[in-house]
């Protein structure tokens, strides 16, 4: 249960819930365990006088003690069952906090299906044994002690005998409870796995349908549920055989007591009411002793479930304000420097960027040309922290943006990548997402430097129209336009357009850069493309060829040099004049 000690704070955060919890259960169990004492004395004393009043007043006591069980069984459920919902509350926040906060990295290297098995599947494990599994267990060892001390005031002897098989229930309860946490261990993995297929088929559906592959996707995900089932079954097969035992053991206590104990009643040692006793005492002990067994299920899942969200809550954050962050920084203005900067993404990955020297201006405008692969967008993705550099030092405005608040950084920066997303929402919401609060003028007005309001216009809602998961309703350059608004609309210092007008007609880009210009005085901005006609009017452009900055200079300079810029300006001309003739 090494994994399960980290659920501390949060028992320590309801304790007084939890205590009360455990004086409910006192209670009620002492409403239970003085029934077979009511029934005891109830049987004794018929077997010498027989009194209507006797009866009337024996009944009343046991109306009147399982009442008082009840009660109390009742508030347990609404002390420790309510907490252990108000625990996994918690621990979703927690978790669902710690994922957010985690880099780019982790989710480059864990699938979003396993993510999402543990936000559901592996939480809900968990308050299975916050809840019920603490009640019960409590409640089983109250009981017990209360029972066994009644028992022993009994009869030792008898006593002693209906708790030989015990030790046998330990033993198996040790060996099941190890086979248990495996095979659950292995559940859970297998959910993920299919978890992980659905969002990826669901994600992907317009690719499935397009190549003809559904009946493909069926066949894959019934092998993996087929697999899901299979290891289901080796667990219900294990639980199955686990619950007859357990009637087998508390059976074996019954049939020692009733054969020990009525030797006793022959011979005038116990009185009838009192073996009646015992044998009840033990049916009271039958559903905490098959309760244990679920219990000890229920623990055993909880715990392969803890190991693997400790594994998550365990990730570090790696990108985040630390000691050496300068809070007294409230604002930049937008002067970039790239000091010796290298990058690789894992430490045994080559290096992507390579001891890359630039200063940008603040105001100034900075294109980015390169083939594929060349560390474009890594580049870019290193400014707003995205990714820590491996070597060398990024600075804003003299700054090294370590010690830059994150907030402040990504907040003066507005990143339109090259992949766009948008969610499932109004568009209006999509496009004040990066606005703490949102502004309906200023986004109005990003649209139309952006070229979108037209688009919007056209909209059966408008602004208030759905737009679907992933902005599905939406063509490819509405989305980039989209994204390109949502950038704007926080008025940032630094814009960086990461390829974001490859899905947008030449003379739509023409007028959105037409707009632009106005928008970034004084501000820097950055553009990657692979459009000369995007880049050439900027301040500065640089080449980048396998990691590292192969040319800079404005763009009559870099035709001069006749290299890797001029080279693709040249095939853009041809294929230019090409279209013309055709």
């Amino acid at each position: 249960m090494t994994n399960l000690f980290t659920l501390k704070k949060y028992f320590l955060r309801y304790k007084w819930k939890i205590v009360l919890g455990i004086i409910f259960i006192l209670l009620s169990n002492a409403g239970t365990v003085y029934v077979p004492l009511i029934i005891k004395d109830s049987i004794n004393e018929l077997q010498s006088t027989l009194h209507q009043e006797s009866i009337t007043r024996y009944a009343i006591l046991i109306i009147v003690a399982s009442l008082f069980s009840g009660i109390f069984r009742f508030l347990i459920r609404q002390t420790i069952i309510v907490v252990s919902r108000e625990i996994e509350y918690d621990l979703r926040g927690d978790f669902w906090s710690h994922i957010q906060q985690l880099p780019l990295r982790y989710f480059q290297n864990t699938a979003t299906g396993n993510i999402m098995a543990h936000a559901t599947n592996d939480i809900n494990a968990v308050r299975m044994f916050i809840g019920p599994a603490v009640m019960y267990s409590i409640d089983t060892i109250i009981r017990l002690v209360i029972v066994v001390v009644i028992m022993v005031t009994i009869s030792p002897i008898v006593t002693l005998y209906a708790l030989l098989p015990l030790p046998l229930l330990s033993i198996l309860v040790y060996f099941v409870g190890k086979k248990i946490h495996e095979r659950f261990t292995l559940i859970q993995e297998k959910f993920s796995e299919l978890t992980t297929k659905a969002q990826e088929n669901f994600s992907g559906i317009r690719v499935v349908k397009s190549y003809v592959r559904e009946e493909n996707e069926i066949d894959s995900f019934k092998v993996l549920s087929k697999e899901y089932l299979q290891k289901n079954m080796h667990l219900v097969k294990l639980q199955a055989l686990f619950q007859p035992i357990l009637f087998l053991v508390t059976g074996l206590s019954v049939i020692i007591v009733m054969w020990s104990g009525g030797v006793s009643v022959i011979e005038k040692e116990l009185l009838l009411g009192d073996i009646t006793a015992l044998i009840i005492y033990l049916g009271i002990l039958t559903w905490p002793m098959i309760a244990f067994g679920w219990v000890v299920n229920i623990i055993q899942q909880a715990e392969a479930s803890m190991k693997r969200l400790n594994k998550i809550f365990n990730e570090p954050y790696d990108i985040e304000d630390t000691a050496d962050t300068n809070n007294t920084i409230d604002k930049i203005k937008g002067e970039i420097t790239f000091k010796n900067v290298s990058f690789r993404y894992n430490p045994n990955s080559p290096e992507i960027l390579e001891k890359i020297d630039l200063t940008i201006p603040s105001g100034t405008s900075l294109a980015i040309m390169g083939h594929t692969g060349s560390g474009k967008t890594s580049f870019v993705n290193l400014i707003p922290r995205l990714y820590d550099v491996t070597d060398g030092e990024i600075l804003i405005d003299g700054h090294s943006i370590k010690t830059i608040p994150l907030s402040v950084l990504r907040n003066n920066i507005g990143l339109v990548q090259q992949e766009t997303f948008l969610f499932s929402d109004s568009l209006l919401n999509n496009l004040g997402y990066g606005m703490r609060d949102p502004d309906k003028e200023n986004i109005l007005k990003a649209a139309r430097i952006a070229q979108f309001d037209k688009d919007v216009k056209e909209f059966p809602n408008q602004y208030e129209t759905i737009i679907g998961e992933r902005g599905i309703t939406l063509s490819g350059g509405q989305k980039q336009r989209a994204t390109l608004t949502r950038a704007l609309a926080i008025d940032p210092q630094i814009l960086i357009l990461d390829d974001s007008f490859s899905a947008v007609d030449t003379n739509t880009e023409e007028e959105i850069l037409r707009n632009l210009k106005s928008f970034m005085k004084e501000r820097t901005s950055i553009i990657i493309s692979h459009r000369v006609s995007t880049v050439k009017d900027a301040d500065k452009i640089i080449v980048l060829d396998k990691g590292k900055i192969a040319e800079a200079g404005s763009h009559n300079e870099l035709i001069t040099l006749n290299g890797i810029y001029a080279d693709i300006y040249y095939k853009q001309l041809l294929e230019k004049e090409l279209e013309e003739i055709n």
